[in-house]
Protein backbone atom coordinates (compact mmCIF):
# COMPACT_ATOMS: atom_id res chain seq x y z
CA UNK A 1 0.00 0.00 0.00
CA UNK A 2 2.85 2.62 0.84
CA UNK A 3 4.17 1.69 -2.11
CA UNK A 4 1.14 3.17 -4.24
CA UNK A 5 0.84 6.35 -1.74
CA UNK A 6 4.12 7.51 -2.61
CA UNK A 7 4.09 8.46 -5.87
CA UNK A 8 0.81 9.69 -5.98
CA UNK A 9 1.73 11.98 -2.95
CA UNK A 10 4.78 13.16 -5.39
CA UNK A 11 2.18 13.62 -7.92
CA UNK A 12 0.31 15.83 -5.54
CA UNK A 13 3.23 18.18 -4.69
CA UNK A 14 4.09 18.31 -8.27
CA UNK A 15 0.79 19.28 -9.62
CA UNK A 16 0.51 21.79 -6.19
CA UNK A 17 3.59 23.59 -7.90
CA UNK A 18 2.57 23.71 -11.35
CA UNK A 19 -0.69 25.08 -10.35
CA UNK A 20 1.26 27.48 -8.23
CA UNK A 21 3.65 28.70 -10.70
CA UNK A 22 0.52 29.16 -12.87
CA UNK A 23 -1.74 30.86 -10.15
CA UNK A 24 1.46 33.28 -9.86
CA UNK A 25 1.69 33.97 -13.81
CA UNK A 26 -1.95 34.62 -13.45
CA UNK A 27 -1.28 37.34 -11.25
CA UNK A 28 0.45 39.34 -14.20
CA UNK A 29 -1.41 37.59 -17.04
CA UNK A 30 -5.28 38.53 -16.57
CA UNK A 31 -6.50 35.69 -19.12
CA UNK A 32 -4.49 33.15 -16.52
CA UNK A 33 -7.25 32.72 -13.42
CA UNK A 34 -5.22 33.24 -9.79
CA UNK A 35 -7.55 31.92 -7.26
CA UNK A 36 -8.80 28.54 -9.20
CA UNK A 37 -5.27 27.84 -9.33
CA UNK A 38 -3.96 28.71 -6.00
CA UNK A 39 -6.97 26.56 -4.71
CA UNK A 40 -5.52 24.05 -6.76
CA UNK A 41 -2.47 24.04 -5.47
CA UNK A 42 -3.63 24.27 -1.60
CA UNK A 43 -5.70 21.00 -2.32
CA UNK A 44 -2.68 19.34 -3.74
CA UNK A 45 -0.10 20.63 -1.10
CA UNK A 46 -2.94 18.93 1.49
CA UNK A 47 -2.86 15.59 -0.31
CA UNK A 48 1.18 15.44 -0.97
CA UNK A 49 2.23 16.84 2.12
CA UNK A 50 1.63 18.57 5.56
CA UNK A 51 4.83 20.06 5.32
CA UNK A 52 4.53 22.07 2.03
CA UNK A 53 0.69 22.62 3.14
CA UNK A 54 1.84 24.46 6.22
CA UNK A 55 4.25 25.97 3.98
CA UNK A 56 2.00 27.58 1.27
CA UNK A 57 -0.65 28.54 4.29
CA UNK A 58 2.12 30.75 5.91
CA UNK A 59 3.08 32.62 2.51
CA UNK A 60 1.75 36.19 1.48
CA UNK A 61 0.38 34.68 -1.79
CA UNK A 62 -2.11 31.90 -0.17
CA UNK A 63 -2.63 34.85 2.82
CA UNK A 64 -3.92 37.45 0.47
CA UNK A 65 -5.70 35.64 -2.43
CA UNK A 66 -7.77 32.24 -0.38
CA UNK A 67 -7.60 33.21 3.34
CA UNK A 68 -10.46 35.38 3.01
CA UNK A 69 -12.20 32.85 1.14
CA UNK A 70 -11.40 29.72 2.42
CA UNK A 71 -12.25 31.06 6.32
CA UNK A 72 -14.57 33.74 5.78
CA UNK A 73 -16.19 32.55 2.51
CA UNK A 74 -15.73 35.97 1.11
CA UNK A 75 -13.55 36.99 -2.15
CA UNK A 76 -13.18 40.70 -3.74
CA UNK A 77 -15.29 41.42 -7.17
CA UNK A 78 -12.30 40.77 -8.89
CA UNK A 79 -10.98 37.48 -7.26
CA UNK A 80 -14.98 36.56 -8.10
CA UNK A 81 -15.60 37.47 -11.72
CA UNK A 82 -12.25 35.77 -12.36
CA UNK A 83 -13.32 32.32 -11.52
CA UNK A 84 -16.61 33.24 -13.21
CA UNK A 85 -15.57 34.13 -16.52
CA UNK A 86 -12.51 31.71 -16.65
CA UNK A 87 -15.46 28.80 -16.05
CA UNK A 88 -17.42 29.87 -18.75
CA UNK A 89 -15.01 29.91 -21.23
CA UNK A 90 -14.41 26.32 -20.46
CA UNK A 91 -18.29 26.17 -19.91
CA UNK A 92 -18.82 27.30 -23.66
CA UNK A 93 -16.49 24.68 -25.55
CA UNK A 94 -18.55 21.76 -24.71
CA UNK A 95 -22.03 24.23 -25.43
CA UNK A 96 -20.70 25.24 -28.43
CA UNK A 97 -19.71 21.73 -29.77
CA UNK A 98 -22.58 20.13 -28.88
CA UNK A 99 -25.62 20.03 -30.89
CA UNK A 100 -27.64 18.75 -27.64
CA UNK A 101 -30.45 20.86 -26.69
CA UNK A 102 -30.69 18.88 -23.41
CA UNK A 103 -27.16 19.39 -22.62
CA UNK A 104 -26.97 22.87 -23.82
CA UNK A 105 -29.89 23.49 -21.04
CA UNK A 106 -27.55 21.68 -18.61
CA UNK A 107 -24.44 23.63 -19.18
CA UNK A 108 -26.89 26.96 -18.72
CA UNK A 109 -28.51 25.41 -15.65
CA UNK A 110 -24.55 25.89 -14.34
CA UNK A 111 -23.35 28.95 -15.38
CA UNK A 112 -27.04 30.22 -13.87
CA UNK A 113 -26.30 28.34 -10.67
CA UNK A 114 -22.84 29.79 -10.30
CA UNK A 115 -23.67 32.96 -10.65
CA UNK A 116 -26.40 32.49 -8.08
CA UNK A 117 -24.11 30.95 -5.90
CA UNK A 118 -21.06 33.49 -6.13
CA UNK A 119 -23.22 36.29 -5.68
CA UNK A 120 -25.68 34.96 -2.71
CA UNK A 121 -23.56 32.63 -0.63
CA UNK A 122 -19.89 34.29 -0.87
CA UNK A 123 -19.58 37.40 0.60
CA UNK A 124 -18.33 40.25 -1.96
CA UNK A 125 -15.54 42.39 -0.13
CA UNK A 126 -13.46 45.39 -1.24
Amino acid sequence: MDIVKKPLRLLFILAGFLSLGLGIIGIVLPVIPTTPLLLLASYCFMRGSKKFEAWFKESRLYKKHLEGFVKKREMTLKQKLSVLLFADCMIAIPFIMTDSWILRAGLAAVVLYKYYYFFTKIKTIE
